[in-house]
């Protein structure tokens, strides 16, 4: 029989674990900027317990053995909130505060109002993209990169040296204005060779505007513009470094260094790249690719008490391609044919806040090249200044926006491009003062309008006015339709017109004195964000129309020796639809996605004629996995290109069109990240180039490039052409990397 003393232990031992096991409960509330947050995920570490957020931010898990607990709270758009909870009956509810994670939601950008905007406020559609998207797919340079950003197309002109320029929506290189920190200092001369030299290391971010931009950045923002915004030192790691290598022999290096000296944050980046192979998979005795050596110095200073900022930039090139064996003991002359470029650039980007409303900005580049096509020779310098007093102020519902631009270009080189009738050589000088002005009005958080005005004065071609009107209206916090139109302007510069003029192979014929080109464009843009419960979908749709008049064009066909300029007697059209969708889910998993369809062509005397190197279609990808413990990363990306135009000779055994093209990408990432996330790794590698896809015929009569033997056997009369490219002459290889950062 028990004694009393006895019962009592065990009913106590008793109530002591029924009190342990017993259920208990975590609810409470997500929250924002004392804002609910809905459909975030909210689960407990080693344990099947999670739900989601209802619409007011609340939330309750169920079923809970008391104890303590890793609680995490997730939500697109917010830093994911890990936080220990001690689980009993009596706990009381909770409240958990995100902080809001800057995502292509809702990121601020510049470039479509020259003023910082969030991306879903501008009245202006802003395409964003960060540099984690182009680390899934490594390349030494930014030219190689925008291959990943649907709607634009990085496009080679000559097959030997492999120069190439920028198209958007189908139109040429020349429509395009490439921008750093919202600088107009990569034209030009600078456009064939310059984009090769823009390392990823030094971006920040990428915004792509499609349509003309001429209001706020004058000429050559035609079909739309490129900004390449630089990363601030004060926001950088201490140090980063990637290297990587390809099968093939490419080395690239990227390395920066951040840190202050007195009250000034500084970075410095280095990018380095070499490729000395001579690669021949089609055995036409050719170079495949040039080979390059090439080195870029980066230099960025912020003075935060000055309001200021200072970046400086140094790039040497050294490229050439050409027959196999070439040499520099050859170099302008008619043994071996080989394309020479040596490249020096320097560059000054700066901007000074006058007070809050006023700044002014301002940037230098000189640019020297240096080179042998064949046993043409041709050496350029270029000097181009810009500055601009830029004011702005908010006023209730309105925004006011003016700008005083100057721009001042100095070009020369050897050809008959800067000579006179008497032969003296005249160097080409552009001055382009102007003013513009822009009124943004919110009339509501649902509906604004935008619009602007500039005035050009050309030194020779006069005045030029460009207008631009815009209307946006979001019905709700998740959608935004947006109408633009607008002005844009562009006057002809020859070297930046066709690369293939400067092959040996083609002379430039002016028929007249050419005018300033003149375009009018309509852009209709709709996004709209789905969320979910693991995740978001995001559709960005637009439909384009742009009307040319004046369009300059070059002539391939009539003559295959020639290449021959006019403004067209008629008019020029780009139109199409394109689209992008991101899909993201908080397990991992994403998806983007875009497709562009369009038909760009030009009506001369009723006769419809298909605009070259623009396919009817393009689409890209870049889908990833990462896993939950954030060590794995699988990407496989691609692009598909549509066949397009290509120029062609008289009875050209080549097709007159490409057929599609196919370039897909793997790669795998393992990060390795130290407790303190002080020190991280990454190593990855993978296979570019999957389905091994091979262009053919890249050159014509290549055991001839000199045309010495063009009357033997040679019925058709074909001529030496490097200008027929519809894809890189690359097969399949693999590449392997690795990334440390120190914080």
């Amino acid at each position: 029989m028990l004694s009393k003393a006895k019962i009592l232990m065990v009913a106590g031992v008793v109530l002591a674990f029924q009190a342990v096991a017993q259920e208990a409960a975590v609810h409470g509330w997500v929250r924002a900027k004392e804002a609910p947050v809905s459909f975030a995920t909210v689960a407990l570490r080693g344990t099947n317990k999670g739900t989601i957020t209802k619409a007011d931010g609340s939330f309750a898990l169920t079923g809970i053995v008391s104890g303590s607990y890793v609680l995490e709270v997730s939500a697109v758009g917010f830093k994911k909130n890990i936080q220990q909870v001690k689980v009993s009956p009596s706990t009381q509810p909770i409240t958990i505060t995100l902080e809001e994670e800057v995502s292509q939601l809702d990121e601020v950008v510049v470039t479509g109002t020259m003023q910082e905007v969030t991306k879903l406020r501008s009245p202006i559609p802003v395409e964003v993209y960060a540099p984690v998207l182009f680390k899934k797919n490594p390349v030494p340079n930014i030219f190689e990169s925008l291959n990943m950003v649907n709607g634009v197309q990085p496009q080679v002109n000559c097959n030997v040296c492999n120069t190439g320029d920028i198209h958007i929506n189908g139109l040429e290189g020349p429509y395009t204005m490439i921008l750093i920190d919202g600088m107009p200092i990569v034209s030009s001369l600078s456009t064939v060779y310059g984009l090769a030299g823009i390392p990823n290391a030094m971006v920040k971010r990428i915004e792509v505007v499609k349509g003309p931009a001429s209001t706020l950045y004058g000429s050559e923002a035609v079909g739309g513009l490129i900004n390449i915004i630089t990363k601030e030192p004060g926001n950088m790691p201490v140090l980063q470094a990637d290297v990587f290598g390809t099968s093939v022999g490419e080395l690239n290096l990227d390395f920066s260094l951040a840190g202050k000296v007195c009250k000034a944050s500084t970075l410095l980046g280095i990018n380095h790249f070499q490729y000395r192979n001579k690669s021949d998979i089609n055995n036409d005795n050719f170079t495949d690719i040039p080979v390059q050596q090439r080195i870029s110095v980066f230099n960025k200073w912020e003075f935060p008490k000055q309001k200021g900022s200072l970046a400086l930039r140094y790039f040497y090139e050294d490229r050439w391609g050409g027959e196999l064996q070439w040499n520099r003991s050859y170099r302008g002359s008619d043994v071996y044919y080989g394309e020479s470029i040596y490249t020096n650039r320097w560059e000054v980007i700066g901007t000074q806040a006058l007070n809050t409303n006023a700044a002014i900005d301002y940037s230098y580049n000189y640019h020297l090249q240096d080179s042998y096509y064949g046993t043409v020779k041709y050496k350029a310098d270029q000097h181009v200044a810009f500055a601009q007093l830029r004011w702005n102020r908010k006023m209730g519902a309105h925004t006011l926006l003016a700008g005083l631009p100057v721009r001042f270009i100095y070009y020369d080189d050897n050809t008959p491009g800067t000579a006179e009738l008497s032969g003296d050589n005249t160097p080409s000088v552009t001055f382009l003062p102007g003013v513009f002005v822009q009124h943004e009005m919110e009339f509501s958080k649902s509906f604004s309008t935008l619009a602007g005005l500039r005035y050009d004065h050309h030194n020779i071609h006069g005045s030029i006015f460009t207008p631009r009107l815009s209307f946006r209206y979001a019905p709700s916090t998740n959608s935004v339709l947006r109408l633009t139109t607008g002005s844009g302007y562009r006057v002809v510069n020859l070297f930046t017109e066709d690369h293939a003029a400067l092959t040996g192979s083609r002379e430039v014929v002016i028929e007249d004195e050419l005018k300033p080109e003149q375009s009018w464009n309509l852009n209709l843009n709709y996004t709209h964000t789905f969320p979910f419960s693991s995740g978001f979908w995001h559709v960005d749709g637009s439909l384009f129309y742009t009307y040319f008049s004046n369009k300059i064009v070059g002539d391939f066909l009539s003559d295959p020796d020639k290449i021959i300029y006019d403004n067209l007697d008629g008019h020029a059209i780009s139109k199409g639809i394109t689209l992008n969708s991101d899909l993201q889910f908080t397990s991992g998993f994403s998806v983007l996605a875009g497709i562009t369809l369009m038909d760009v062509y030009s009506r001369e005397g009723g006769e419809k004629i298909p605009q070259l190197f623009a396919p009817r279609f393009s689409a890209t990808l870049a889908t990833s996995y990462t896993t939950p413990n954030k060590a794995w990363m699988i990407d496989l990306t691609g692009r598909f290109n549509g066949p397009m135009y290509l120029p062609v000779q008289l009875n050209d055994f080549r097709p007159d069109k490409s057929p599609v093209v196919p370039l897909m990408n793997i790669q795998v990432t393992r990060t390795i990240t130290s407790k303190s996330e002080k020190h991280q790794w990454e190593i990855y590698g993978g296979v570019k180039n999957l389905l091994n896809f091979i262009p053919k015929h890249p050159l014509m009569r290549p055991f001839d490039p000199f045309d010495r033997n063009t009357d033997m056997n040679n019925p058709n009369n074909y001529t030496f052409d490097t200008a027929y490219n519809y894809a890189p002459v690359q097969g399949l290889k693999g590449f392997l990397g690795v990334r440390y950062t120190l914080r």
